[in-house]
């Protein structure tokens, strides 16, 4: 057969490729709010934790039943169904700041994520069938790498947009007039609307270029198996722990770093260094640090911690499309384990570089683990999705539970758990290394 007649799939894979980014974006944009939300309604480290558990739980009760709304409506229409979701999540960030209610903060948080969710059971499948199977994996790396752009680009609007000013507590609060008082909320009310309300008009439009887009019909809906099935397989089920213990632990470093250098005073270290000085200006878009509060100071670094992510994936989409997928992922949860123990050990610069090396490590460990344990699935592949992206409720358990370690022990003993999920994924890695994704 003439290799005229072979799909082509680049056009398809650019705009599934181009929600990767959307999603990664607004996932780590939302990482920013939580240490604004902590001193807005001074919380515990275990109470903030409860954004990142109302964001993830969206995936736990809704990735399954969105498998069955796929079935049934077919991918491109999931995808703007799970687009539109997201926007009407964005939208709710506004009486939400309006109001200052934490409560109606949460619904937000888990709207965004049902679209999320939806989006994540679609294009992730979707991705892996589009082309030869051989190498979905280097495949599903490389719409991850964009998905990492996004989470590299998000800290920085974080820190310009939400983090840079000074937030009162109660008690200067109260010590305001009421003109004041009103000044200030409104003050804080925009902080957060604005983003948030461009996003929402970014979703319209992506959610119009999908719907202008032919998609094919690659993937066998209408009689694909049952998940019953699906749960029988223990490769499967194995790949599902470990996309709960990496989302879980990848989620709760990229929540906690903020706190994790404050509490180590990276800002008056930050400061005092003309390098690291220069990099925080460069970053904020800003001559005088002084003039700039502490939390987006150390936040400007946390792009370092989401950019390790997009090189690493780049590197990955390389190196899985030569090597075993699982041997190149033990490895990589091997170098995440070796980073936390160096954080854990040291104070300063070298707790800091470390503690962001592990995004590097943790590129590749998503899209690896998703292609492997789909990977002998055959039709069973969109059972497996929702099955694999239920386990991303990781996101919502550990990040919690990770706090209320911080609370009890301290940011650098509350690793220990940390190293445990990685210490699994390395485990799975070795397990399968043998068998062919």
């Amino acid at each position: 057969m003439p290799n005229s007649t072979k799909p082509n799939y680049t056009r398809s894979f650019a705009v599934v490729t181009s929600l990767f980014f959307m999603w990664g974006f607004i996932t780590v944009l939302v990482d920013s709010l939580i240490p604004r939300l902590r001193e807005i309604f001074e919380l515990s480290y275990f109470q903030s934790g409860l954004v990142q558990f109302a964001f993830f739980m969206a995936y736990g009760l809704l990735s399954i039943p969105s498998g069955f709304i796929l079935a049934r409506i077919g991918y491109k229409k999931g995808m703007l169904l799970g687009l539109a979701t997201m926007g009407i999540g964005c939208l709710l960030f506004w009486p939400a700041a309006e109001l200052r209610i934490f409560e109606l903060f949460m619904l937000g948080y888990f709207v965004l994520a049902g679209g999320m969710t939806i989006l994540q059971v679609a294009a992730n499948p979707y991705v892996s069938v589009l082309g030869d199977e051989r190498r979905a994996s280097s495949r599903l790396n490389l719409s991850q790498a964009f998905n990492s752009v996004g989470t590299t680009l998000a800290p920085m609007v974080g820190a310009m947009f939400i983090l840079s000013d000074t937030i009162y507590s109660g008690e200067e609060i109260s010590a305001l007039s009421e003109a004041e008082k009103l000044s200030y909320y409104a003050s804080e009310a925009s902080a957060v609307q604005g983003p948030f309300v461009v996003l929402a008009l970014s979703l319209l439009a992506l959610a119009a270029l999908v719907a202008l887009v032919k998609l094919p019909k690659v993937l066998d809906t209408e009689h694909a198996g049952s998940y019953r099935e699906a749960l029988k397989n223990k490769r499967l089920m194995m790949g599902a722990l470990g996309i709960f213990v990496y989302v879980g632990a990848e989620v709760a470093i990229g929540s906690y770093l903020v706190n994790y250098f404050l509490d180590m005073n990276m800002v008056e270290t930050i400061r005092n260094s003309s390098f690291l000085s220069d990099i925080s200006r460069s970053i904020l878009h800003t001559t005088d640090l002084n003039t700039i509060d502490g939390k987006a100071i150390v936040a400007a670094f946390v792009m370092f911690y989401w950019g390790g992510a997009m090189l690493g994936r780049f590197i990955g989409a390389y190196l899985t499309s030569i090597l075993s997928p699982s041997k190149v992922l033990g490895a990589f949860a091997l170098g995440a384990v070796m980073m936390l123990l160096i954080s854990m050990s040291t104070t300063g610069v070298v707790a800091m570089v470390s503690i962001l090396a592990v995004g590097l490590f943790n590129s590749i460990m998503f899209p690896t683990i998703f292609t492997v344990a789909i990977g002998q699935l055959g039709d069973l592949k969109p059972q497996g999705s929702g099955i694999l992206c239920t386990a991303i409720v990781g996101g919502a358990i550990i990040p919690p539970l990770y706090g209320f370690c911080t609370d009890v022990v301290g940011f650098k003993m509350a690793f220990a758990l940390l190293i445990l999920c990685y210490g699994y994924i390395l485990y799975y890695g070795m397990s399968t290394r043998q068998q062919a994704a």
